[in-house]
């Protein structure tokens, strides 16, 4: 059986779909990169906002509108996060997923799928308090060849009121170091030159070892990076109420851990991360904050923001606002609050503020967020950096594209460098989004 994956949603759903890439071709499947040639097509979605929801139940309605057409048996698979949440409505007659498995349930696809080719609905979406998938080789399928993504641990033990993660991905559990080191090392053999340490909260991270000691993420970090010397080193996402002082003392030490620090703050008002359940106040951020910039002063700090989340006054906006003024993020993600279902906001808050009200003050923080970020990516004008080769830029293939060290993308004119290589690349000009540089060849 040819199968084919579409992934939405953050980084740990494309390294989960490799994840099934991997188990289903060991099992006799094969994998294939358009859907028209496929006899299964897998869903890998994501549940955090309606509106990948709405966009996903639209997926579905299109091979299910394929399939009519073609009268061609096509198994449809929903996998992840919202595989957990609706299963019941995804087997329903009005939408008929063939197989709907959540993010713990992956082993168990193949035999599903083969079921499923028979007429016979599949399903599994147990949550899991020991799945890692550790011993798991990733099948490395699509992207540039330059960089992957790591998988360092799986759910998460926080239950902040508007978030559905918990749900849908289950309690916290990290992968052993040997697990871990031995498929970075791998990484290195097959020629990828940048790796992405994934978790829900990275900085939780922490393996019991035989002897019963606890390895933290800061020393995981510092062992990935001897280990790999030849690559360079990401990490995300880090938790606020979490992150220590060890980890940026590993990135100021190792010349190749990347200084960039996503680092959600959500909104700046004390009051509001309270009812949010974030475990930190404005105060405890900005010390974060402040720590960064002192232990690494060229380090990108990026956020996530959410305008509108219930209850929220305009004081509480306004000190959004204000925060984002203190800290001048490099890039923020910045959403409307969307209701979950199953969450503690849902069940017991309400939704309150008005969406033109919810509308109004996301768009204050978009236009503050970009003035931050083309100021920041003014003070690099002049500036050299190394610079990894992605590919050629999306807009035009006389242009070549990469990121430097503190995760901001350059653009610059194509030079004959194969994608992989790194170059030393000097910033002449910007724009909001982009900086726009040249080779350096002296």
């Amino acid at each position: 059986m040819r199968f084919y994956i579409e992934t939405y949603g953050c980084q740990m759903n494309a390294n989960d779909s490799e994840i099934v890439a991997s188990l289903l071709e060991s099992s006799g499947f094969r994998l294939v990169t358009e859907s028209e040639q496929a006899d299964v097509v897998l869903i890998n979605t994501c549940a955090i906002r309606d509106n990948a929801e709405q966009r996903i139940l639209g997926r579905i309605a299109h091979y299910k509108s394929l399939q009519r057409s073609t009268r061609k048996r096509l198994v449809i698979g929903i996998l992840g996060c919202m595989a957990s949440r609706v299963k019941e409505e995804l087997l329903s007659p009005k939408i008929g997923a063939s197989v709907v498995v959540g993010p713990d349930g992956y082993r168990y696809l193949p035999e599903l799928l083969r079921e499923a080719a028979t007429g016979t609905q599949g399903v599994y979406t147990r949550l899991s308090r020991s799945e890692t998938y550790s011993e798991i080789e990733p099948l490395r399928y699509g992207g540039n060849r330059v960089s992957a993504f790591t998988s360092i641990m799986r759910g998460c033990n926080y239950a902040c009121t508007y978030c559905v993660v918990p749900f849908t991905r289950g309690p916290e559990r990290s992968r052993s170091v040997d697990s871990i080191l031995h498929e970075v090392e791998k990484l290195a053999e097959q020629g990828y030159k940048e790796v992405t340490l994934l978790g829900q909260t990275v900085d939780s991270y922490a393996w019991k070892d035989s002897e019963g000691a606890v390895v933290s993420f800061a020393a995981l970090l510092e062992r990935v990076a001897h280990v790999i010397p030849q690559m360079r080193l990401r990490f995300a996402t880090s938790h606020p109420h979490d992150m220590t002082e060890n980890v940026l003392r590993v990135m100021a030490a190792y010349p190749n851990v990347c200084h960039h620090i996503h680092l959600p703050v959500q909104s700046g008002a004390t009051s509001m991360l309270k009812r949010m359940k974030r475990r930190y106040t404005r105060e405890e951020y900005l010390q974060q904050i402040e720590m960064i910039r002192t232990i690494l002063p060229d380090c990108s700090i990026t956020t996530d923001i959410i305008a509108g989340f219930t209850g929220e006054t305009q004081e509480e906006h306004e000190a959004t606002l204000s925060l984002m003024r203190e800290v001048h993020f490099d890039l923020a993600y910045m959403f409307k609050y969307s209701e979950r279902p199953s969450t503690y906001a849902q069940r017991r808050m309400g939704d309150t503020v008005p969406d033109a009200t919810k509308g109004a003050r996301l768009q204050e923080i978009i236009d503050l967020q970009q003035k931050h970020s083309y100021e920041a990516n003014l003070r690099d004008v002049g500036k050299t950096f190394e610079v990894l080769v992605e590919g050629y830029s999306h807009k035009s293939e006389d242009d070549l594209c990469g990121r430097n060290m503190q995760n901001r993308m350059i653009v610059f004119p194509a030079a004959d460098v194969p994608v992989g290589a790194r170059l030393l690349v000097r910033v002449e000009k910007c724009t909001p989004s982009t900086l726009l540089g040249v080779v350096v060849t002296e």
